[in-house]
């Protein structure tokens, strides 16, 4: 077995513990649930029971199969001369672009001239991936990055983070996988995998992350005498870094299906994965930011009824 071979599956092992992690901490959280219904009624259990199971296909299998059942493909270096296999995979992706509305008229006929030669159609792939197709990924990820944000700024469950963060994440992957007709290779899906299911980690974690850790004693006094403004903040701060979680793993996802055979590196990925995440946070905080007030204050005035009966 090939060194290569050897890392490919040491990559692969991992990923699988790393599911089989998760399966464990669903499983767990499910019954968990149950138990608690069966107080209620044994019907309202087994009816848990059976919306978990659809919710999980909906929501965790059936993406991950049309990530699967899609083809292995990275858009590289017009140095590197087609081969014959990757002929056909080529037009199959251009097929697939020219049936869609993603580029413009002008493209797809750009791509039908070059469909009889190989080296003008990978170069034509390689033009409209990296312009117009990179622009509509960056879409992709800013969205599924602030629904990431919003969703685990506003909750106040570690758990209910992790499920939040998993499942937004692979529905990126899967949205970025379909808008291009293609997927990377096993061995970086496994990666994939690793990194998605460590950020779901690290937004379970933040959840015990006090913002008194984070700022000045002199700032975290100041702030405490102002209503609700410190668990808003610290809701907000788990948020964002989440949010910025997410967009790393879509530029990730990105840059593994615009692979460069030749430059795609470990340390290439992780710099170019923070540098372009860091361009990005900006944008992404001002367009959350802008949902959040309102979400926090139906929030607060949800549970402002509650907190009279208490009294």
């Amino acid at each position: 077995m090939t060194k290569d071979k050897k890392r490919n599956r040491i990559w692969y092992l991992i990923a699988f513990g790393v599911i089989l992690l998760f399966l464990l901490i669903l499983v767990s959280s499910v019954i968990n649930v149950g138990e608690r219904l069966r107080t209620i009624s044994v019907y309202l259990e087994y009816g848990f029971y059976v919306l978990s199971v659809i919710l999980v296909y909906f929501l965790i299998i059936n993406p991950v199969r049309i990530i699967l059942v899609s083809p292995a493909f990275s858009i590289e270096t017009v140095m590197d001369k087609p081969s014959r296999r990757r002929y056909q995979t080529y037009k199959k992706v251009a097929s697939n672009l020219m049936s869609r509305d993603d580029i413009s008229q002008k493209e797809k006929e750009k791509l039908k001239n070059a469909m009889s030669e190989p080296e003008e159609l990978q170069k034509t792939l390689n033009e409209i991936y990296n312009s117009t197709m990179k622009k509509l990924m960056n879409r992709v990820i800013l969205k599924n990055a602030k629904t990431v944000l919003i969703s685990t700024a506003i909750s106040q469950n570690g758990r209910l983070d992790l499920f939040t963060v998993l499942v937004v994440n692979i529905k990126m992957i899967k949205e970025l996988v379909v808008l291009c007709g293609f997927r990377p290779s096993y061995k970086n899906l496994a990666k994939l995998t690793i990194n998605v299911f460590t950020t779901a980690l690290i937004a379970e974690g933040l959840e015990n992350v006090n913002i008194n850790d984070l700022i000045p004693n002199s700032t975290a006094n100041m702030l405490g005498e102002i209503p609700l403004i410190k668990p808003v903040m610290s809701s907000v701060a788990q948020g964002i870094t989440n949010g910025l979680l997410t967009i790393r793993i879509g530029i990730v996802t990105r840059k593994f299906l615009f692979a460069d055979s030749k430059e795609l590196t470990r340390n290439d990925i992780r710099k170019g994965a923070f540098i372009e995440s860091m361009k990005f946070l900006p944008i992404l905080i001002k367009d959350s930011l802008v949902s959040l007030p309102q979400k926090f204050f139906d929030m607060f005035k949800k549970n402002k009824p509650e907190e009279n009966v208490d009294l």
